[in-house]
Protein backbone atom coordinates (compact mmCIF):
# COMPACT_ATOMS: atom_id res chain seq x y z
CA UNK A 1 0.00 0.00 0.00
CA UNK A 2 2.89 2.41 0.71
CA UNK A 3 3.98 2.76 -2.93
CA UNK A 4 0.41 3.25 -4.14
CA UNK A 5 -0.34 5.62 -1.25
CA UNK A 6 2.60 7.86 -2.17
CA UNK A 7 1.36 8.14 -5.74
CA UNK A 8 -2.17 8.94 -4.62
CA UNK A 9 -0.96 11.53 -2.08
CA UNK A 10 0.96 13.35 -4.82
CA UNK A 11 -2.04 13.27 -7.18
CA UNK A 12 -4.42 14.46 -4.44
CA UNK A 13 -2.16 17.38 -3.51
CA UNK A 14 -1.88 18.36 -7.17
CA UNK A 15 -5.68 18.40 -7.53
CA UNK A 16 -5.96 20.41 -4.29
CA UNK A 17 -3.71 23.17 -5.60
CA UNK A 18 -5.29 23.27 -9.07
CA UNK A 19 -8.87 23.28 -7.75
CA UNK A 20 -8.18 25.96 -5.12
CA UNK A 21 -6.49 28.25 -7.64
CA UNK A 22 -9.34 27.68 -10.12
CA UNK A 23 -11.97 28.67 -7.53
CA UNK A 24 -9.99 31.81 -6.62
CA UNK A 25 -9.75 32.76 -10.30
CA UNK A 26 -13.46 32.12 -10.96
CA UNK A 27 -14.66 33.86 -7.77
CA UNK A 28 -12.35 36.81 -7.10
CA UNK A 29 -14.61 38.14 -4.33
CA UNK A 30 -14.03 35.12 -2.09
CA UNK A 31 -11.85 35.35 0.96
CA UNK A 32 -8.48 33.86 -0.08
CA UNK A 33 -8.40 31.20 2.62
CA UNK A 34 -11.85 29.72 1.86
CA UNK A 35 -11.02 27.67 -1.28
CA UNK A 36 -7.90 26.30 0.40
CA UNK A 37 -9.99 25.19 3.39
CA UNK A 38 -12.64 23.58 1.17
CA UNK A 39 -10.16 21.71 -1.00
CA UNK A 40 -7.82 20.91 1.90
CA UNK A 41 -10.61 19.39 4.02
CA UNK A 42 -11.73 17.30 1.05
CA UNK A 43 -8.20 16.06 0.34
CA UNK A 44 -7.50 15.28 4.00
CA UNK A 45 -10.75 13.31 4.28
CA UNK A 46 -9.82 11.29 1.18
CA UNK A 47 -6.39 10.48 2.60
CA UNK A 48 -7.93 9.38 5.91
CA UNK A 49 -10.19 7.01 3.96
CA UNK A 50 -7.56 5.59 1.63
CA UNK A 51 -7.67 2.30 3.56
CA UNK A 52 -11.24 1.62 2.37
CA UNK A 53 -10.62 1.27 -1.40
CA UNK A 54 -7.35 -0.51 -0.56
CA UNK A 55 -9.22 -3.16 1.46
CA UNK A 56 -11.92 -3.42 -1.21
CA UNK A 57 -9.28 -3.86 -3.93
CA UNK A 58 -7.83 -6.72 -1.90
CA UNK A 59 -11.23 -8.31 -1.18
CA UNK A 60 -12.44 -8.16 -4.80
CA UNK A 61 -9.50 -8.27 -7.24
CA UNK A 62 -10.09 -8.03 -11.02
CA UNK A 63 -9.38 -11.76 -11.35
CA UNK A 64 -12.95 -12.36 -10.09
CA UNK A 65 -14.23 -11.09 -13.45
CA UNK A 66 -12.86 -14.25 -15.06
CA UNK A 67 -14.34 -16.75 -12.60
CA UNK A 68 -18.05 -16.94 -13.47
CA UNK A 69 -21.20 -14.94 -12.75
CA UNK A 70 -21.17 -15.44 -8.98
CA UNK A 71 -17.64 -14.08 -8.72
CA UNK A 72 -18.55 -11.17 -11.00
CA UNK A 73 -21.57 -10.42 -8.81
CA UNK A 74 -19.36 -10.39 -5.74
CA UNK A 75 -16.92 -8.05 -7.49
CA UNK A 76 -19.67 -5.56 -8.34
CA UNK A 77 -21.32 -5.78 -4.91
CA UNK A 78 -18.06 -5.21 -3.03
CA UNK A 79 -16.97 -2.22 -5.08
CA UNK A 80 -20.39 -0.58 -5.38
CA UNK A 81 -20.92 -0.84 -1.63
CA UNK A 82 -17.38 0.29 -0.83
CA UNK A 83 -17.62 3.26 -3.21
CA UNK A 84 -20.90 4.47 -1.66
CA UNK A 85 -19.54 4.10 1.88
CA UNK A 86 -16.33 5.84 0.82
CA UNK A 87 -18.29 8.80 -0.56
CA UNK A 88 -20.57 9.03 2.48
CA UNK A 89 -17.66 9.03 4.93
CA UNK A 90 -15.78 11.52 2.75
CA UNK A 91 -18.67 13.98 2.88
CA UNK A 92 -19.20 13.52 6.63
CA UNK A 93 -15.52 14.08 7.48
CA UNK A 94 -15.10 16.95 5.04
CA UNK A 95 -18.17 18.85 6.26
CA UNK A 96 -17.26 18.26 9.91
CA UNK A 97 -13.80 19.76 9.35
CA UNK A 98 -15.25 22.80 7.60
CA UNK A 99 -17.82 23.40 10.33
CA UNK A 100 -15.06 23.14 12.93
CA UNK A 101 -12.73 25.64 11.26
CA UNK A 102 -15.55 28.09 10.52
CA UNK A 103 -16.66 27.89 14.17
CA UNK A 104 -13.12 28.68 15.34
CA UNK A 105 -13.21 31.74 13.09
CA UNK A 106 -16.56 32.79 14.53
CA UNK A 107 -18.44 32.07 11.32
CA UNK A 108 -21.06 29.59 10.10
CA UNK A 109 -20.41 27.17 7.24
CA UNK A 110 -23.30 26.53 4.84
CA UNK A 111 -22.89 23.21 3.00
CA UNK A 112 -26.08 23.66 0.97
CA UNK A 113 -28.91 21.16 0.26
CA UNK A 114 -27.56 17.87 1.73
CA UNK A 115 -28.99 15.42 -0.82
CA UNK A 116 -28.15 17.55 -3.84
CA UNK A 117 -24.62 18.16 -2.57
CA UNK A 118 -24.10 14.48 -1.73
CA UNK A 119 -25.11 13.41 -5.25
CA UNK A 120 -22.64 15.98 -6.60
CA UNK A 121 -19.84 14.65 -4.38
CA UNK A 122 -20.78 11.02 -5.12
CA UNK A 123 -20.09 11.50 -8.83
CA UNK A 124 -16.63 12.87 -8.08
CA UNK A 125 -15.92 10.27 -5.41
CA UNK A 126 -16.73 7.43 -7.82
CA UNK A 127 -13.93 8.70 -10.03
CA UNK A 128 -11.44 9.06 -7.17
CA UNK A 129 -12.41 5.59 -5.87
CA UNK A 130 -11.77 4.11 -9.32
CA UNK A 131 -8.43 5.94 -9.47
CA UNK A 132 -7.42 4.64 -6.04
CA UNK A 133 -8.16 0.98 -6.71
CA UNK A 134 -6.64 1.29 -10.19
CA UNK A 135 -3.37 2.48 -8.66
CA UNK A 136 -3.47 -0.26 -6.00
CA UNK A 137 -4.05 -2.96 -8.63
CA UNK A 138 -1.38 -1.51 -10.89
CA UNK A 139 1.25 -1.43 -8.13
CA UNK A 140 0.31 -4.95 -7.01
CA UNK A 141 0.46 -6.25 -10.58
CA UNK A 142 3.95 -4.82 -11.06
CA UNK A 143 5.10 -6.30 -7.74
CA UNK A 144 3.67 -9.73 -8.59
CA UNK A 145 5.25 -9.61 -12.04
CA UNK A 146 8.67 -9.18 -10.41
CA UNK A 147 8.04 -11.93 -7.84
CA UNK A 148 6.21 -14.54 -9.95
CA UNK A 149 8.50 -17.16 -11.49
CA UNK A 150 8.21 -17.93 -15.18
CA UNK A 151 5.59 -20.52 -16.10
CA UNK A 152 7.28 -23.90 -16.40
CA UNK A 153 6.97 -25.53 -19.80
CA UNK A 154 6.86 -29.05 -18.38
CA UNK A 155 5.92 -31.15 -15.37
CA UNK A 156 8.10 -33.97 -14.07
CA UNK A 157 6.23 -37.26 -13.71
CA UNK A 158 8.18 -39.86 -11.72
CA UNK A 159 6.88 -43.20 -12.96
CA UNK A 160 8.77 -45.67 -10.80
CA UNK A 161 12.44 -45.22 -11.64
CA UNK A 162 11.65 -43.31 -14.83
CA UNK A 163 11.38 -39.56 -15.12
CA UNK A 164 8.97 -38.27 -17.75
CA UNK A 165 9.23 -34.55 -18.42
CA UNK A 166 5.80 -33.87 -19.91
CA UNK A 167 4.95 -30.48 -21.47
CA UNK A 168 2.05 -28.92 -19.57
CA UNK A 169 0.03 -28.63 -22.76
CA UNK A 170 0.37 -32.37 -23.35
CA UNK A 171 -1.22 -33.31 -20.02
CA UNK A 172 -4.94 -33.71 -20.71
CA UNK A 173 -5.92 -34.80 -17.22
CA UNK A 174 -4.79 -36.51 -14.04
CA UNK A 175 -6.91 -39.08 -12.24
CA UNK A 176 -6.64 -40.78 -8.88
CA UNK A 177 -5.65 -44.46 -8.99
CA UNK A 178 -5.38 -45.72 -5.42
CA UNK A 179 -2.08 -44.53 -3.97
CA UNK A 180 -1.06 -43.22 -7.39
CA UNK A 181 -2.07 -40.54 -9.86
CA UNK A 182 -2.44 -41.53 -13.51
CA UNK A 183 -1.55 -38.79 -16.00
CA UNK A 184 -3.37 -38.92 -19.34
CA UNK A 185 -1.03 -37.53 -22.00
CA UNK A 186 -1.96 -36.31 -25.47
CA UNK A 187 0.14 -39.05 -27.11
CA UNK A 188 -1.86 -41.77 -25.36
CA UNK A 189 0.61 -42.60 -22.60
CA UNK A 190 -0.71 -42.99 -19.05
CA UNK A 191 2.24 -42.88 -16.65
CA UNK A 192 1.66 -43.42 -12.93
CA UNK A 193 3.19 -41.40 -10.11
CA UNK A 194 3.03 -42.28 -6.41
CA UNK A 195 1.46 -39.08 -5.11
CA UNK A 196 -1.96 -37.78 -4.07
CA UNK A 197 -4.20 -35.97 -6.52
CA UNK A 198 -4.46 -33.06 -4.06
CA UNK A 199 -0.67 -32.63 -4.16
CA UNK A 200 -0.71 -32.58 -7.97
CA UNK A 201 -3.57 -30.08 -7.89
CA UNK A 202 -1.53 -27.86 -5.58
CA UNK A 203 1.24 -27.70 -8.19
CA UNK A 204 -0.85 -27.43 -11.35
CA UNK A 205 -3.94 -25.40 -10.33
CA UNK A 206 -2.18 -22.07 -10.96
CA UNK A 207 -1.45 -23.21 -14.53
CA UNK A 208 -5.07 -23.77 -15.53
CA UNK A 209 -5.73 -27.27 -14.20
CA UNK A 210 -9.19 -27.61 -12.61
CA UNK A 211 -10.48 -30.18 -10.11
CA UNK A 212 -13.78 -31.43 -11.55
CA UNK A 213 -14.30 -34.51 -9.40
CA UNK A 214 -12.75 -35.99 -6.29
CA UNK A 215 -10.79 -38.27 -8.60
CA UNK A 216 -10.17 -35.99 -11.61
CA UNK A 217 -8.05 -32.95 -12.48
CA UNK A 218 -8.35 -31.59 -16.03
CA UNK A 219 -6.36 -29.16 -18.16
CA UNK A 220 -8.83 -26.37 -18.98
CA UNK A 221 -6.73 -25.30 -21.96
CA UNK A 222 -7.33 -28.70 -23.61
CA UNK A 223 -11.11 -28.73 -23.10
CA UNK A 224 -13.07 -29.16 -26.35
CA UNK A 225 -16.59 -29.27 -24.93
CA UNK A 226 -18.99 -29.62 -22.00
CA UNK A 227 -21.94 -32.02 -22.04
CA UNK A 228 -24.73 -32.05 -19.42
CA UNK A 229 -25.53 -35.46 -17.96
CA UNK A 230 -28.59 -34.57 -15.88
CA UNK A 231 -28.98 -34.02 -12.13
CA UNK A 232 -26.39 -31.25 -12.34
CA UNK A 233 -23.48 -33.46 -13.45
CA UNK A 234 -21.47 -32.76 -16.60
CA UNK A 235 -18.89 -34.41 -18.82
CA UNK A 236 -15.73 -32.53 -19.78
CA UNK A 237 -14.59 -33.39 -23.29
CA UNK A 238 -10.85 -33.31 -23.89
CA UNK A 239 -10.70 -34.51 -27.45
CA UNK A 240 -11.31 -38.27 -27.33
CA UNK A 241 -10.98 -38.29 -23.53
CA UNK A 242 -14.00 -37.63 -21.34
CA UNK A 243 -13.78 -36.66 -17.66
CA UNK A 244 -16.62 -36.36 -15.13
CA UNK A 245 -17.61 -33.01 -13.65
CA UNK A 246 -19.54 -33.50 -10.43
CA UNK A 247 -22.32 -31.10 -9.45
CA UNK A 248 -20.46 -30.67 -6.17
CA UNK A 249 -17.76 -28.79 -8.11
CA UNK A 250 -19.90 -25.86 -9.31
CA UNK A 251 -16.92 -23.51 -9.12
CA UNK A 252 -15.08 -25.74 -11.60
CA UNK A 253 -18.00 -25.53 -14.04
CA UNK A 254 -17.92 -21.73 -13.91
CA UNK A 255 -14.16 -21.67 -14.48
CA UNK A 256 -14.37 -24.06 -17.44
CA UNK A 257 -17.19 -22.06 -19.01
CA UNK A 258 -15.10 -18.90 -18.68
CA UNK A 259 -11.95 -20.56 -20.04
Amino acid sequence: MLAGGSILLAVTLAFLVVNALTVLADWPGLRPWAPWLWEGSSALALMLLIWLPWRAADAAPPSLLHEGWRARGRFLAVHLGAACLYSLLHVVLMVAMRHGVYALLGEVYDYGPPIERFVYELRKDMLSYALFIGVFWGVRSLREARETPLRPVSFDIRDGTRLIRAPLGDILAATSAGNYVEFVLADGRRPLMRVTLSAVEGELARFGFVRTHRGWLVNAARMTGLRPEGSGDWTVQLGALEAPLSRRYSEALERLRAA
